[in-house]
């Protein structure tokens, strides 16, 4: 017989026995519990991007580097010191700065979140269209978008795409364009747009609103900037949401190129028309022709091809300019095409005699060159031979015809050489015949337009843009394009005078400087290289503000815009894009926000990511600094 404390003690061992194992359950039950929130969380940041780095397994290549969002910048750690792991790209483009370049002008609201697309999955829808020509503009200019974006795939395999960030989204892009008819980049053109970027269920919806197809193409472009692709995640990220309201503050933004001096590609004309429309630039002002080469072939005048360009493999026929004009348009630039004279010119025009024609140009690579024009060879016009006008009209009209701009012109018009035409026409003072030529050239353009004026002709400025001539000029029709110093008087007097121009100082816009002179051993005839941020901080209409008008004879400052210009006597294939660029992102931010501030740490930030979508395109821009400081912008800044 046991005894009753026996039996309690088993009785207490197997009560305290059951309450262990109830006790172990309970544990694991809230450790399961646990377990399971921690997953449902994991879960939930993974799904969407935010400006929190993620705890991921990257399957690939094994990154070394990874960057945290701290005081409003991306600071690199090494991947073995912290268990988060996020792309530099994917930091930049969820940090404080919002990445968009050039700024926009309007109020900006954007998500810190992100979400994968492909690029397969963004579709177009057009709620309204003024015309049928505009409506196809949209949908070629979209699939121009969706070829970048597509191409930005390619930079990754698709095999080594992480799980964790949900499922790619659907995008659906809607464009409603309510005002102008007419697609092409005109003087008059609104470029405003508004761009609004929602999450609606499983698919994002972007939504451009317009009043020209320049406007929702600048749309197009400013939301390609809100998607990236990022390394880490090998998928193509945009933000979940966004809103912008954008215009310009100048309605001419330029890039002049200078394929006389040295030859071209096609293929290279069509990637800076890319790399332009990439900054919002609108007008490429192609110098086609000079005393040293005329490759242009015209079918109203081919003889200036044949014996002008270099050679058969130094051409552009009429199909190659069509392809870029009409690459061009998609991208909301207009061509506009310079024959330049009445100077500049050289063997292209020498063939008049065997025509019949008489002397179309005089002073044809004359020796000394210096006496008679500013590099070799030299060659001007002949002012008083009718056949030059006759040809400049059927140029002009063919110019108008392939471009399509018939609302804005460029005469060319600079560095006459007083000495040969003096030779020639020793019974007249030089300055009137050039001042003569002007007003002839113009009448053939009016012709060569059906009868009427552009609404704004442009000369070079020159001695003809000086007084006394100045005042000889109608400035309802003609406007100056001012290359000379900023600081110079002439340069001043023309704005002064009330005269549209276009700003193109050779002290900071021209891109060929600081290379030296081709000629010699001295810095060249136009100074210093101009960095990117004296491109940037150029702001000539501050500071040199005109007095309040009434004062004196001073009108107020007419300025359509600025031009960059590359002139190319050091400078052919091959290497373009790193003279050109981000140099002249930086002033087609200048032309298009003009903003007070200089180049700041921000500017700094955003132009590193400008480049960097431009070499992702195709262009080989120039780094702003070492690569490091990409990677630690907080220690060069």
């Amino acid at each position: 017989m046991k005894s009753w404390g026996e039996t309690l003690g088993r009785g207490a061992s197997a009560h305290f026995s059951r309450v262990g194992r109830l006790r172990r359950a309970l544990v694991l039950l809230a450790a399961a519990a646990c377990t399971a929130a921690a997953l449902l969380y994991w879960r939930q940041q993974s799904n969407e991007l935010t400006h929190r780095p993620l705890h991921n397994v990257y399957t690939g290549v094994e990154p070394q580097w990874t960057w945290i969002c701290r005081n409003d910048r991306c600071e690199r750690m090494l991947t073995s010191e912290t268990t988060v792991l996020q792309s530099l790209p994917t930091c930049n483009m969820l940090c404080a700065s919002t990445q968009l370049w050039p700024q926009p002008t309007g109020p900006v609201s954007l998500a810190t979140a992100a979400v994968p697309i492909k690029s397969e999955g963004i579709s177009l829808q057009v709620t309204a269209s003024p015309s049928h020509d505009v409506d196809r503009h949209l949908h070629d200019a979209f699939a121009l978008m969706k070829e970048d974006m597509r191409n930005l795939e390619k930079s990754i395999s698709g095999e080594n795409r992480r799980s964790d960030i949900g499922l790619p989204r659907d995008m659906l892009v809607r464009v409603a364009v309510n005002g102008s008819a007419d697609p092409r980049m005109r003087l008059d053109t609104d470029e405003s747009y508004k761009l609004i970027l929602r999450p609606v269920a499983n698919t994002l919806v972007v939504d451009i609103t317009a009043h020209s197809f320049c406007g929702a193409r600048h749309g197009f472009e400013t939301l390609s900037q809100l998607v990236w692709i990022d390394p880490y995640a090998q998928s193509l990220l945009v933000l979940e949401a966004a809103t912008i309201d954008d215009a310009p503050r100048f309605r001419y933004r330029g890039f002049l190129l200078d394929t006389a001096r040295n030859y071209f590609p096609v293929g290279e004309l069509l990637k800076t028309i890319d790399a332009m429309a990439a900054s919002k630039l609108n007008t490429f002002h192609w110098h086609v022709s000079d005393s040293q080469s005329f490759p242009l072939r015209l079918n109203s005048a081919p003889q200036l091809a044949q014996h002008g360009a270099y050679g058969p493999g130094a051409i552009y026929t009429m199909d190659e300019v069509r392809a870029i004009v009409r690459r061009a348009k998609l991208r909301g630039i207009r061509v506009l095409l310079e024959v330049d004279a009445p100077a500049h010119v050289g063997r292209a025009w020498d063939w008049g005699p065997a025509a019949g024609l008489g002397h179309l140009a005089y002073c044809i690579e004359a020796e000394p060159w210096s006496a008679y024009c500013g590099e070799p060879p030299c060659g001007q016009l002949n002012p008083r031979n009718p056949h030059v006008y006759e040809l400049l009209e059927r140029i002009y009209a063919e110019i108008i015809q392939v471009t399509e701009v018939d609302d804005l012109f460029h005469l060319g018009g600079d560095e006459v050489s007083e000495r040969c035409w003096a030779q020639h026409f020793n019974d007249t003072d030089p300055m009137e015949l050039w001042f003569e030529f002007t007003r002839r050239a113009m009448t053939a353009l009016e012709s060569a337009n059906g009868g009427k004026a552009p609404e704004l002709t442009l000369l070079w400025s020159s001695r003809l843009t000086r007084s006394p001539y100045l005042e000889r000029l109608d400035p309802k029709h003609f406007g100056v394009q001012i290359w000379g110093a900023s600081r110079w008087p002439e340069s001043r007097a023309v704005l002064d005078a009330g005269f549209r121009s276009v700003i193109s100082h050779v002290d900071a816009w021209y891109l060929d400087c600081g290379f030296g002179s081709w000629r010699d051993s001295s810095d060249g005839h136009c100074g210093p290289y101009r960095s990117w941020q004296q491109v940037y901080e150029h702001r000539p209409w501050i500071e040199e503000a005109p007095m309040p008008a009434g004062v004196g004879d001073v009108l107020p400052w007419k300025i359509e815009g600025g031009a960059a210009c590359q002139w190319t006597e050091q400078l052919s294939s091959g290497g373009l894009d790193a003279r050109v660029w981000p140099r002249t992102a930086a002033m087609a931010e200048r032309l298009w926000s003009d903003r007070a501030e200089g180049a700041a740490a921000d500017v700094y930030l955003r132009l590193d990511t400008q480049r960097s979508r431009l070499v992702a395109r195709g262009v080989h821009a120039a780094p702003l600094w070492p690569r490091w400081c990409s990677h630690n912008p907080h220690a060069c800044l």
